[in-house]
C-alpha cells in the first residue's frame, strides 16, 4: 500500500499538535502532578447536568435542524445581548456547533479561497494556524510580546498586511498567556480592520474568566464591525461543559447560512442533550459560573505570586486560567525545561513553543487544578529551579 500517494499532502504537512505530542510523554506516568490540559476542573454544575438528564428522560434523542433548537438560538441572542452587547437574530445570524472549534473551521472554509492569507496573534492556541491550512489560506502569526503584555500591537498588526490579506483572527482573554487587550487598543484594531476591508472572527471563549473587574469588551460592539465580525463562544470553560461540546457563531446571516450548508453535510447539529443542557446554563447557571471564576482568581493570584518567587518572571494575566511565566534565566530551552521538570519532578507544564515560535522561553501553567496540587507543584518547580541555579 503506497500510503505517500493515498493520504492528502494537505494533512500530511501539519504538525502535530505541540500540547499532545508533550503530553504522549504523561500518558501512563503515575504522580503527575499536571498544569497542562485547559480544562476545568470543577464537575459541570447540577442543575446543567440535571437537565441533560432529563432531556435524555424525555426521550429528546432525535436530529434537530441543522441550526440547532429555536430555543437554544434565542437563549443565546437574549445571554450575547446582555452579556456582549450585541444583538443577533436568533432566526438567520446564530449556529450552534460542536464546540468552538468546528465553528472555526466552518467559518474559514466559507471565508477563504487558496491563497487568502490570515493573520492571527502569537503565542496563540495551537489550532488557529493548522485549521486555516486545512482550509488552504495561510496563516500568518504576528508576534507579540511581554515587552506589550503578549497585547496584539495595531503597529504590528497593519505592518502585516498584505492585499492577500483576508481574516484577522482574535482571541482575548488569549490561550496561552492570559492576556486582555485594553479598550484603546481593540478600538484602533477595529479602526484599522475597517480600513483595510478586513473580517474578523473573535475566539472569546474565556470572557467570563477574568480578573479585573472590568466589563468585557468584544470588538463584535465596536462601530463598524458587528457586520464584519464573527463572535465565537461557548460553554466549555465558563460553565465546565467541554464533554459535552457546545459552542456558537454570531455573524452576519450570509456567513451563517454558508457554514450551515457544510454544517448540514458534516456535523449536522450538536446532540440535542448538549443543547438543552446549554438553555439551562445560559438561563440558571450564573451563580456556579462566578463562583468558579472567583476560585480560579484566587488561584491566579497565588501561583503568579510563587513563580515570581522562584524566579520564573510572570505578568499578572488578566483572564483565562494559563500562566505564562518565563523560564529564560535557567539556560534551557521550552522544551528541555519542561521535559527535565516532568522527569526529575514530576510535574507537567506545556512549552511555550507549542504555541509558536515566539513562545520560546516561556511555559503555559494551567491553574484550573486544586489548590492543594498547585502548592505541591510549586514546590516542586522552587526546588527545580534552586538546583539549576546551583549547577
Amino acid at each position: 500500500m503506497d500510503w505517500n500517494h493515498l493520504l492528502s499532502r494537505q494533512v500530511a504537512q501539519l504538525p502535530r499538535s505541540g500540547i499532545r505530542e508533550f503530553f504522549d510523554l504523561v500518558t501512563g506516568s503515575r504522580d503527575i502532578i499536571s498544569l497542562g490540559v485547559g480544562e476545568p476542573d470543577f464537575v459541570t454544575p447540577w442543575n446543567v447536568r440535571e437537565a441533560a438528564i432529563f432531556s435524555l428522560e424525555k426521550g429528546h434523542t432525535t436530529y434537530t435542524s441543522n441550526y440547532g433548537l429555536e430555543s437554544l438560538r434565542r437563549a443565546i441572542a437574549d445571554y450575547v445581548q446582555d452579556f456582549f452587547h450585541v444583538d443577533y437574530d436568533p432566526t438567520c445570524e446564530i449556529l450552534p456547533t460542536v464546540g468552538v472549534s468546528q465553528a472555526i473551521d466552518l467559518a474559514l472554509r466559507c471565508l477563504l479561497n487558496p491563497g487568502d492569507e490570515v493573520l492571527y496573534h502569537e503565542p496563540a492556541y495551537v489550532s488557529y494556524a493548522p485549521t486555516v491550512q486545512l482550509a488552504f489560506g495561510k496563516a500568518i502569526p504576528v508576534e507579540t510580546s511581554i515587552d506589550d503584555l503578549f497585547f496584539l500591537s495595531p503597529g504590528k498588526l497593519e505592518a502585516a498586511i498584505t492585499p492577500q490579506t483576508k481574516v484577522l483572527m482574535l482571541n482575548f482573554p488569549t490561550n496561552p498567556t492570559g492576556s486582555i487587550a485594553p479598550p484603546e487598543t481593540l478600538r484602533r484594531i477595529a479602526e484599522i480592520c475597517v480600513a483595510h476591508d478586513l473580517f474578523v472572527l473573535t475566539d472569546e471563549i474565556y470572557s467570563e474568566l477574568r480578573y479585573d473587574g472590568q466589563e468585557h469588551l468584544s470588538i463584535a460592539a465596536l462601530p463598524g464591525m458587528k457586520e464584519r465580525t464573527l463572535l465565537l463562544h461557548g460553554f466549555s470553560k465558563a460553565f465546565a461543559m467541554t464533554g459535552l461540546r457546545l459552542g456558537y457563531a454570531c455573524g452576519p446571516s450570509e456567513l451563517i447560512d454558508m457554514m450551515v450548508k457544510i454544517h448540514s453535510y458534516t456535523m449536522i447539529c450538536p446532540t440535542i442533550t448538549s443543547q438543552e443542557a446549554g438553555i439551562e446554563a445560559l438561563k440558571n447557571g450564573k451563580d456556579a459560573m462566578l463562583e468558579m471564576r472567583d476560585s480560579y482568581h484566587l488561584r491566579r493570584d497565588y501561583i503568579v505570586k510563587r513563580f515570581n518567587e522562584i524566579g520564573m518572571d510572570c505578568h499578572l494575566p488578566g483572564g483565562a486560567f494559563y500562566t505564562f511565566p518565563s523560564v529564560k534565566r535557567f539556560g534551557l530551552s521550552s522544551r528541555d525545561f519542561s521535559l527535565a521538570l516532568l522527569k526529575e519532578q514530576k510535574v507537567a507544564a506545556v512549552p511555550g513553543t507549542a504555541f509558536g515560535a515566539c513562545g520560546e522561553g516561556y511555559l503555559r501553567c494551567c491553574y484550573a487544578t486544586s489548590f492543594s496540587l498547585l502548592e505541591q507543584a510549586c514546590d516542586k518547580m522552587a526546588r527545580f529551579c534552586d538546583d539549576l541555579l546551583k549547577k
